[in-house]
């Protein structure tokens, strides 16, 4: 399935099922990755089901030598020149929310 299609809750699953055939692909048990990750048991299988907390994800990520596909995930956001130049050099910390988010491809120009 795509990722970019299907409810949130659709996907938290799907991402759920993917770590844990991360986890059997190295041929770890739940209690092993809680044990390196530093969160319970019970995190770990929620995480598995598609209930997990960022940082839950995170560490979990980490345990199963994951890390590096955590900038692929949400790469890091630069801000738009046009932006900057209404920040004049400051830093943005928080949307007006006047505008809306166009799909890709509904380019006004």
């Amino acid at each position: 399935m795509d990722l970019r299609e299907g409810s949130p809750a659709a996907v938290a699953v799907i991402l759920g099922e993917r770590l844990k055939q991360a986890r059997l692909n190295a041929d770890m048990t739940q209690t092993q990755v809680s044990e390196l990750s530093g969160v319970s048991r019970k995190m770990v299988m929620g995480a598995e089901k598609g209930k997990v907390q960022l940082e839950t994800l995170v560490a979990i990520m980490q345990a199963l030598g994951l890390s590096d596909h955590l900038n692929r995930f949400l790469p890091e956001q630069t801000i738009s020149p046009v932006q900057l130049a209404r920040l004049q050099g400051k830093k943005r910390q928080r949307a007006s929310g006047s505008t809306s988010v166009k799909p890709e491809g509904d380019s006004e120009w």
